[in-house]
């Protein structure tokens, strides 16, 4: 399989949102997403925290080793709890601060392309600091595709003819969450790329025939929230 380069990733699964959200209007902004309590303007605002945290981490070299790599990293952010109904409030009245939804997508449309630019001028060997950690330029990228992969299909269920994430976003998605997986679990063969991404992330419960198929690796589920 060939490998697949962090930047086009990225500039992937940003070109996926940006496909997702560009032209709506106000009302479609305005639809619930897979993120309780979130509207797809709500949703759109936190991803573009990612990206504007992407220049900033870019601009700032680090010095290595790194303290995780791009499956690691995920191990620090337990779902539930007082802090993530603190920051989904927090994103709620930030995103309602904007005159109109489509604000943000303006916004997000500035943004997301510079992020993308920035991904591609750093050399992927190198260190970036972000949210505690050292990671490998790589690595972080590979985060970054991978939370932008997993929030396309948040923004989707409710906006008609919504287009899927990139076959390379998805391919880096996919690998975080087999690594978050136990050595020995085998994904259920029934199972497409978007359902084990729905599914390792909680946003789809396990089925009975799942947890047959799991066995003692249902427990890990979700792999991330």
């Amino acid at each position: 399989m060939t490998a697949i380069r962090p930047d086009e990733a990225l500039a992937q699964a940003y070109d996926g949102i940006t496909a997702t959200v560009d032209g709506r209007d106000d009302a479609d902004l305005q639809r619930p997403t897979r993120c309780r309590g979130w509207l797809v303007a709500d949703l759109l605002f936190h991803v573009l925290g990612d990206a504007q945290r992407a220049l900033v981490a870019l601009a700032s070299p680090a010095d290595g080793p790194a303290d995780v790599d791009d499956v690691s990293y995920w191990s620090g952010f337990p779902s539930g709890g007082g802090d993530d109904a603190r920051h989904a409030w927090w994103v709620r009245r930030s995103a309602a601060a904007f005159d109109r939804p489509s604000g943000i997508v303006r916004l997000w449309g500035d943004t997301a392309p510079a992020a993308v630019r920035a991904a591609r001028a750093a050399d992927p060997a190198g260190y970036v600091t972000t949210q505690g950690h050292v990671l490998r330029v790589s690595d972080f990228l590979a985060t970054l595709t991978t939370e932008a992969v997993v929030h396309h299909l948040d923004l989707t269920p409710e906006l008609p003819g919504a287009p899927p994430p990139g076959p390379l976003a998805v391919r880096v998605a996919v690998a975080t969450m087999d690594g978050l997986l136990s050595d020995d679990a085998v994904r259920p063969t029934g199972w497409d790329d978007e359902e084990f991404l729905l599914k390792a992330t909680g946003r789809l419960p396990l089925t009975d025939r799942d947890r047959l198929e799991l066995g003692e690796s249902a427990g890990w589920f979700p792999l991330l929230g």
